[in-house]
């Protein structure tokens, strides 16, 4: 089977030495295969193809850099904060990897210059920026290892873009951020919530499920309808980017 990477320099119009230098200034990494780099820029809708006809997409290095920076921001925040629980680590670390914020983060870097995708796409309404960046950690990954990858994520990422303290100390109302979402996308918002009586649970009395135009995106439980519905909302949050691309 031909390895589509080896004609990515062929198919795409990237910029040579200068796409290189963005690259290792971007990631202070110095890449081996700046092929995987590019092909992190590859947006689906842009369907370049490769010597067998196939599609080439970032989607594959965006599932990978996905995991691992939840996993790098997981164990970063679990070493700063010994003392707090897993419900304060998990809604810090969905607040660092939320989608919104990761798009910001991409815009900043300046990889909207190199994305690949159709010519009437209005990148910057869209989560593709994010998901380049994702693609990019993926990407380090593959052509450096984990450590290159580590360091990318905490020294390229985190220090320059993220203040772990302050985000830490933030109070969100992840409801109020899916109903405003909703209005400016004009989708249907709905919150089912009843009571959890599941034997055992006395953490959890209530369940709620967000539904976007009548299709669930996320659960939630609490103690209360009100951090059970918070909690479903967070949820579906992780779901927006792929539910307006």
């Amino acid at each position: 089977m031909v390895n589509p990477l080896k004609h990515i320099i062929k198919l795409f119009s990237f910029r040579g030495k200068k796409f290189y230098c963005f690259i290792k200034v971007l990631t202070s990494y110095r890449p081996k295969k700046i092929a995987t780099f590019e092909l992190a820029f590859v947006h689906k809708s842009s369907l370049v193809k490769d010597v067998n006809k196939r599609i080439i997409s970032n989607e594959r290095l965006e599932f990978l850099g996905d995991a691992l920076l939840g996993s790098i921001i997981a164990a970063e925040l679990y070493k700063l904060f010994p003392n707090k629980d897993e419900g304060f680590l998990t809604k810090t670390r969905s607040r660092i990897v939320n989608r919104a914020f990761l798009n910001e983060i991409a815009y900043k870097m300046g990889l909207i210059k190199w994305v690949k995708v159709q010519s009437h796409l209005d990148v910057s309404q869209t989560a593709i920026l994010g998901d380049v960046l994702e693609a990019i950690i993926g990407a380090v990954y593959v052509d450096g290892g984990f450590e290159a990858c580590r360091k990318f994520v905490l020294e390229g990422i985190v220090a320059p873009y993220v203040d772990i303290s302050a985000i830490a100390k933030m109070d969100t109302n992840y409801k109020s951020m899916l109903i405003e979402w909703a209005q400016k996308n004009k989708c249907a918002i709905d919150f089912i919530t009843h009571e959890n009586h599941q034997v055992g649970d006395a953490t959890a009395s209530f369940i709620s499920f967000a539904q976007i135009d009548g299709e669930q995106k996320g659960q939630g439980h609490g103690v209360s309808k009100k951090i059970a519905q918070q909690n479903a909302a967070c949820e579906a949050l992780k779901t927006v980017s792929d539910f307006i691309e």
